[in-house]
């Protein structure tokens, strides 16, 4: 009997919780819709002359792989890194022993030679005189000068064996080519090395070089002969001017980038080979393409799921601003001059450069004094 007026006494107090909630809700003054101030920076279209860097290292003007042509045992190494050289300077030198012992074998066989030549020889005249006597044979006469004319052909090779063995034996001293510098030292004394494997790598030429490399949507603006700006990491407050010397004309790299090596018209004893170095290539303004680059901060730029965006600043009703998001087509290449927009907004209008992940298409925004400069 007394279970149901409890059910409907809990009923009644939740209707009028809810209730009491319903006024509270009714009776809460909406929340103010907070506006946002954003910086905007103006778009114009990018003239005039364009610019580009890329980094690569300096290397000598001519850099060699010095070698010896005979193996052995290095046994003195007259050089180390970073010493300079004259033409003949020594550099290193092999065991002469073998090389000596051969040469004294190729004397002692080119001795033998000449006595069986000499021998032979007397042999054929011998025979040629009673030949002519007719006291000797015709076949007689042919079988000594066969043998006279088989000592003399070793005699020959004797003597050029003697001529090669003298090469080899000094083969075993390697001298500069030409006047340079070490840039490496490639072996250490005591080490057993082949024929034509690297000693040292020597550094010469007094203009050096550096080798970047370009990618392909520019390849085709670089002109071999055409002047360039080098800067190193190591040499500040210093510019050189430089000359294109080598446009490649293929790809040696998966990023499609093709190498192109400029060299210094000018000799610095402050650069040395390994440098960190930066060249700056200026194209002129192609009409059909940069007459409409459009050049933004990086900040100005937003991506997620969809790609790639940026937020134009519209005039709204009653003196207002909205943002409205809008996809781009972007460069993938970072200059100093920005981020190149290649479609999707028009010159002379504002994009949002600051808070991009807090912007949404249509929210009502206050316009801040301008920023017109690209960050770098």
């Amino acid at each position: 009997m007394f279970e149901r007026p409890r059910a409907n006494t809990a009923l009644i107090v939740l209707l009028a919780f809810a209730s009491a909630g319903m006024i509270c809700e009714k009776e809460q003054p909406p929340a103010k819709q907070r506006i946002r101030a954003v910086k905007y920076y103006r778009i114009t279209a990018a003239g005039g002359p364009l610019e580009r860097t890329f980094s690569g290292v300096s290397e000598a003007g001519l850099e060699s792989n010095l070698s010896f042509k005979v193996t052995g045992n290095v046994t003195k190494l007259g050089v180390k890194v970073g010493d300079k050289v004259k033409k003949r300077s020594f550099i290193a030198q092999l065991d002469k022993t073998d090389y000596r012992l051969r040469l004294k074998q190729a004397k002692a066989a080119q001795a033998r030679a000449r006595a069986q030549r000499r021998n032979s020889k007397s042999e054929y005249d011998r025979v040629r005189a009673l030949y002519a006597n007719q006291n000797a044979s015709r076949s007689r006469l042919d079988s000594t000068r066969a043998r006279y004319e088989s000592a003399r052909a070793n005699s020959s090779s004797a003597a050029q064996a003697v001529k090669l063995a003298k090469q080899q034996l000094e083969y075993t001293r390697l001298t500069a080519p030409i006047s340079g510098a070490i840039a490496d030292v490639l072996v250490e004394a005591n080490e057993n090395i082949k024929a034509g494997q690297p000693i040292v790598k020597l550094a010469s030429g007094k203009k050096p070089k550096v080798t970047v490399a370009v990618p392909e949507g520019l390849i085709g603006r670089v002109k071999q002969g055409s002047d360039v700006q080098v800067s190193f990491e190591a040499i500040s407050g210093k510019t050189f001017v430089a000359v294109v010397s080598e446009v490649a004309v293929s790809s040696n790299t998966a990023e499609a980038a093709f190498p192109v090596t400029v060299i210094l018209a000018t000799a610095d004893d402050q650069i040395r080979p390994g440098m960190a170095a930066d060249v700056t290539f200026r194209f002129q303004a192609e009409e059909a393409t940069d007459s409409s680059r459009f050049m933004v901060p990086p900040s100005a730029v937003g991506q997620d799921r969809e790609g790639r965006f940026v937020f134009v600043v519209e005039a709204g009703e009653e003196g207002k601003f909205i943002v409205r998001r809008r996809a781009v087509e972007v460069s993938e290449e970072l200059t100093r001059e920005g981020l190149q927009i290649l479609s999707g907004v028009k010159e002379d209008e504002r994009v949002v450069t600051a808070g991009l992940s807090k912007m949404e298409d249509g929210m009502q925004v206050l316009v801040r004094e301008a920023d017109e400069t690209v960050a770098q």
